[in-house]
């Protein structure tokens, strides 16, 4: 089959290595200059099986509106006006309200497991058989609690980890800072934490962009700097993709002529802009931007960084070394598509994280703003967010027409095993986990019919 996927970030890269290896004819259309430069860019870099609960549950109303005017909150909704973009951020936040119990939450991470172990085998076995190096640490996900309330809970979400297969365990402070003696200068702060060994850490940019490579290596043909200029169906079916290639000049002007891809299958993997590309022919999924931050900050002193890659509960951000430098990324914001990192809400932000990073490993990296005389290296981006939290995988009721979207903070880690299962349902395989792919059933035969 000639199947043509849309978006070049680690979930269609990895949907474009999976239906090569089965045979595919494959073309991969991203607006950008190379692979992995939007939201796979400069993520919190772990492969996170264990560490995968959604973001709706019991508390996060409460939490969402305490935090509402805090520019440096973990959650922060900033309401749209209610019409156009601005409504769909209002049906996603009523539906997020409504996964907000416990029932659907334990739902939600019964599901994000299945796909979570699924993808980090897949994973290893790309690593395996491509030899692929991307700063990977295999030294598991460690997660600290300060505050004695927060951490008198963890206990549960260990276990739910656990019934679901995942070996998560509470841990003492003491044995927190065996498994990483770099917290040791944090110590006094820390009440306890969770730890998983099986877990692991590396930089997803440094890994699509080689993997990318070995595609276009053994055919794949990649049209980076194109936009996608619509969708082209006729009689319920996908018959081509009309893409152009983006202006070179610096007056915009676009002269380019159009170039009409055909293709069997069409696969949607264009992050947050998934949800408008495919509205434009019928189909809707709730599936809305989550702008999350990053700095990476180069190491001072490499010896006293630590190695193990951790969640800090207090701020909700994931720390992980990637080489020479250090990254911290963390907070959601529920609000638009915007990139700048010059606005006050974006620097408020972006300095919590380095506060955070100095007050964790004090002087360990060089912190320091550009008006300090530092070269911090901040990014933000969207993260594709559905109100379960569960990625759209499987076939539209658009004949031809497939999404591999929706991933929110977890594209990382389900990257390898979404782009593997996808392959595999396009290829007319049942991928081999308990997972619900969107327009199948449980035993994987297509539905007739889907309301979106």
């Amino acid at each position: 089959m000639k199947v043509v996927v849309l978006g070049a970030g680690i979930i269609g890269v990895s949907t474009a290595w999976h239906l090569l290896e089965r045979g595919h004819e494959v073309t991969v259309v991203d607006r950008q200059l190379d692979a992995a430069l939007e939201t796979s860019f400069a993520n919190a870099a772990q492969i996170s099986v264990s560490y995968c609960e959604p973001w709706a549950n019991r508390d996060a109303p409460l939490k969402a509106l305490k935090w509402m005017f805090r520019d440096d909150a973990p959650l922060l909704f900033r309401p749209r006006m209610p019409f156009g973009e601005g409504w769909q951020q209002w049906r996603w936040g009523l539906q997020f309200l409504a996964q907000c119990n416990d029932t659907a939450f334990e739902r939600n991470v019964q599901q994000l497991v299945a796909l979570g172990a699924y993808s980090h085998t897949a994973l290893k076995d790309v690593v395996r058989s491509t030899g692929i190096d991307y700063h990977r640490l295999e030294r598991g996900i460690a997660h600290y609690y300060t505050e004695q309330k927060s951490f008198d809970t963890a206990g549960d979400a260990a276990a739910l980890m656990r019934k679901y297969g995942v070996a998560r365990q509470v841990v003492s402070t003491a044995e927190l800072l065996k498994i990483e003696p770099a917290l040791s200068q944090f110590a006094d702060k820390i009440v306890g934490g969770t730890y998983t060994a099986s877990d692991e850490s590396g930089d997803a940019r440094v890994f699509t962009q080689s993997l990318a490579r070995r595609c276009a290596e053994r055919g794949v043909e990649f049209l980076y700097h194109h936009d996608i200029v619509r969708l082209e169906e006729a009689g319920g079916a996908i018959n081509s993709v009309a893409v152009r290639a983006r202006p070179s000049s610096a007056s915009g002007l676009n002269d380019a002529p159009l170039k009409h891809l055909k293709a069997d299958a069409v696969v949607v993997a264009c992050g947050s802009y998934s949800a408008p590309l495919l509205r434009t022919v019928g189909v809707d999924l709730p599936i809305y931007p989550g702008k999350g931050y990053s700095a990476t900050f180069k190491l001072r002193r490499p010896e006293l960084a630590p190695f193990v890659s951790t969640i800090d509960d207090e701020v909700k951000c994931a720390i992980s070394r990637l080489g020479n430098e250090l990254r911290v990324a963390g907070t959601i914001e529920v609000g638009d598509y915007g990139l700048s990192l010059d606005t006050p809400l974006a620097k408020a932000r972006c300095h919590m994280l380095a506060r955070r990073i100095e007050k964790v490993f004090p002087g360990v990296c060089d912190t320091r703003l550009e008006a300090e005389g530092g070269t911090p290296n901040f990014w933000t981006g969207l993260r594709p967010a559905t109100p379960t939290n569960i990625p759209y995988i499987g076939k539209t009721k658009v004949d031809r027409l497939w999404v591999n979207a929706g991933h929110g903070t977890l594209g990382w880690t389900h990257g390898a095993g979404s782009g593997k299962a996808m392959a595999e349902l396009i290829s007319g395989e049942v991928p081999a986990m308990a997972f619900g792919f969107y327009g199948f059933d449980r035993s994987g035969a297509r539905l007739n019919t889907q309301t979106a």
